[in-house]
């Protein structure tokens, strides 16, 4: 298919050199259409399977702890890419074929094979893909299958599971990787071994991998911007995982992870899902550590797993029952890392000197001698250990051999009463794996949420059986039931509790845009550009928006909560912070008005970072090279407190300045200067200052 596309861009070089009839159109259009393949190639290279899932999760969440030094190479040939999609305009300078006869055709011909270039381009297929993952669908079918545990447990053992990074099973294929893992193949050897567990769509990133094994949902990106990790209250508040049902148990769940716990809300999701003790990489960063045994994704796994043993010796010692979970890192795609531990580590190859093998060797060693040291432990008899990969592996420098191999996650369990054996799974995905580790518990129990227990015999439906269909229309249904969970059902009641807006279940941190169809479902939570969508949403929705009050009135400076609802019948109705705290039913009755919707405004940042500011008077100047042709607010605000210091309604004089007073009662630590506009205002501010007011003495 690549051959296909450079033919397809070949075609439309040739086509813009054809004639000069809209040449700089044609070129714009070809500059566009290369880098946005250019920027499809660098997440490809990122995802391993374009734009997908993973992709809009990232996108929405806390982006904070990623690697980023890993993906230099893959940054830089995306740079190199881009460089090369500005050549269009450079070739307008070409000398070319002049044909002013058949100017029309040749850009007839040109917008044909640009068309073509995209219907055969994966931009199209993906773009179709999340389309279709996005529409509503009814699970009403599918919400009997989604089942929590709530008896006792017949016994409580403790449990240690170990999630290697990408550490997918298929890196045991000794006729492919001879000799790479010698240490965990023994251990499969003595273990309960289930093989041919695959990944859900839903589950094939590392926070994915967490919610599917633990939760027995796939993770979604749910609707509209639902997945803006930090603005919502929790995450997935409706779902109930293995860490919730542990601790209906009386055990204590513990997380320990090299990387850092805000990066994809990793953090958010196991203090939301019963793990009382998150250890990351800022526990790590306090100890007494050296530098070199951090990686740029977090600390080494030597360090991760020395301190993994420690604790689960605490912990048994304790005497009470647990869960400890740990995440290795040092695999992680695209080359992984060497710890000190294994610093002489090498793996001969056929395949060439590749840091991966290294590092999955290394991985090998460090995570069979932790098990091992558990097995030979006073504690052993009552410890239940599962080793599992959270994923299969993202693109790697091995990516060409793992390519043309069967692709299997790894999931081990060893145990005083586990008897080793290996099980074939017909239909099994990382879905099922808390529901098999409950049931080696408790044979009573054989599901937790859409997982079910690998020991039975395959369901004819069951979420896992419909990921691996080809036709994705069933499962389509349980990703849509998972998105449900971020939400709940009671979605028509908007209360304010805390200055954050209660949607159901959730609470999310004000603006955000609700979107409901003509059934009262809600289609969409917005939570960035909400002035924008709300200009862009479908007339023959309702839609509520909840803001400070200054987005919707012009008179308005109390900072006070409003809620506006609109609906297709031109209905409209404001609630005010009192009414919303007491709870607004968004299908409630409104009244009518002539004209066209409210134009909403959205507060945006001026100053470019909060500042320290003492107790006094003074004026706030701004200079606008660009400003709005109407007035607007401009307010000073305390960011961490949300308290506005200043606000006032001003209008731009013929050079671009503005004046306000700013007066402060008391030092402020985070003062910001923000303006309220739509979004098709524009503001460029070139420099702003906040001056002392002079105090003026009157004459003796």
């Amino acid at each position: 298919m690549h051959w296909i596309i450079w033919l397809c861009l070949a075609a439309l070089v040739v086509l813009l050199l054809l004639s000069p009839v809209l040449a700089r159109t044609k070129a714009a259009l070809l500059c566009l259409l290369s880098l946005l393949l250019s920027s499809w190639w660098l997440i490809d290279k990122l995802s391993g399977d374009g734009i997908n899932s993973a992709t809009l999760y990232h996108l929405r969440s806390d982006m904070e702890g990623a690697g980023v030094a890993d993906f230099g190479g893959y940054i830089a040939g995306f740079i190199g890419l881009m460089l090369i999609s500005l050549l269009p305009f450079a070739l307008l300078r070409v000398r070319r074929l002049q044909l002013p006869r058949h100017g029309g055709a040749v850009f007839a011909g040109f917008a044909a094979a640009l068309v073509a270039t995209v219907a055969l381009s994966p931009l199209y297929a993906d773009g179709r893909r999340v389309y279709q993952q996005m529409q509503p669908v009814d699970y009403s079918a599918v919400a009997p299958e989604y089942l929590l545990p709530s008896q006792p447990l017949a016994k409580r053992p403790n449990i240690v599971w170990i999630y290697g990074e990408s550490l997918e099973r298929t890196y045991l294929n000794e006729a492919v990787f001879p000799g790479l893992m010698p240490n965990i193949a023994r251990l499969a050897g003595e273990a309960l071994d289930f093989r041919n567990i695959a990944s859900a769509d839903g589950s094939g990133w590392t926070i994915a991998g967490l919610v599917s094994s633990m939760c027995g949902v796939p993770l979604t990106t749910a609707q509209g911007d639902e997945n803006s990790m930090g603005r919502l209250g929790q995450f997935l508040p409706e779902a109930f995982c293995l860490g919730d049902y542990l601790k209906q148990q009386g055990y204590s769940n513990h997380y320990m992870g090299g990387a850092n716990g805000q990066f994809a809300a990793k953090a958010d999701f196991l203090r939301s899902h019963g793990f009382d003790d998150v250890r990351d990489l800022e526990w790590f960063q306090q100890q007494d550590i050296g530098k070199k045994h951090f990686s740029p994704w977090g600390v080494h796994d030597d360090v991760l797993l020395e301190q993994a043993y420690a604790r689960f010796t605490e912990l048994s010692q304790a005497g009470t029952p647990f869960m400890l979970t740990t995440l290795t890192m040092d695999t992680h795609h695209p080359a992984g890392h060497l710890p000190v531990a294994c610093r002489n580590t090498r793996y001969r190859s056929q395949y060439g000197n590749i840091g991966l093998l290294n590092a999955l060797k290394c991985s090998d060693r460090l995570i069979s001698q932790l098990v091992q040291r558990i097995r030979d432990s006073a504690f052993a008899d009552n410890t239940l250990i599962v080793i599992a990969s959270d994923h299969l592996a993202m693109p790697n420098d091995l990516s060409d051999v793992l390519e043309k191999q069967h692709r299997e996650n790894l999931l081990l369990f060893l145990g005083k009463d586990v008897q080793p054996r290996q099980i074939v799974a017909r239909a099994g995905t990382t879905l099922d794996s808390g529901a098999t580790a409950l049931h080696l518990i408790d044979p009573a129990i054989h599901a937790i949420g859409f997982g079910r227990s690998l020991l039975t015999p395959p369901a004819a439906t069951s979420a896992s059986y419909a990921a691996l269909q080809t036709d994705q229309r069933d499962y389509a249904r349980y990703r849509a039931f998972a998105r449900s969970l971020w939400l709940g059902e009671q979605t028509r009641m908007l209360r304010l509790e805390d200055d954050q807006v209660l949607v159901g279940v959730q609470k999310v941190q004000p603006p955000v845009l609700l979107e409901y169809d003509e059934q009262w479902a809600l289609k969409s939570m917005y939570l960035e550009n909400t002035s924008r969508k709300f200009e862009e949403a479908d007339p023959h929705h309702r839609l509520a928006y909840v803001d400070r009050c200054t987005a919707f009135e012009d008179g308005s400076a109390d900072g006070q909560w409003c809620a506006l609802l609109v609906d297709e019948k031109q209905g409209m109705r404001m609630y005010r912070d009192n009414q919303l705290r007491r709870g607004v039913a968004v299908d409630a009755p409104l009244q009518a008005f002539n004209g066209q919707r409210p134009n909403v405004r959205q507060s945006r940042m001026i100053s470019r970072q909060p500042r320290h500011t003492g107790p006094g008077q003074y004026i706030l100047e701004l200079y606008a090279a660009q400003r709005p042709q109407r007035a607007f607010w401009v307010e000073a605000v305390s960011s961490k407190r949300k308290v506005v210091v200043a606000q006032q309604w001003v209008q731009a004089d013929a050079d671009g300045r503005i004046r306000m007073p700013v007066g402060l009662d008391h030092a402020i630590d985070d003062l910001e200067i923000r303006a309220w506009l739509n979004h098709a205002e524009q503001l460029a501010v070139d420099d702003y200052a906040l001056l002392p007011m002079k105090t003026e003495h009157p004459r003796s």
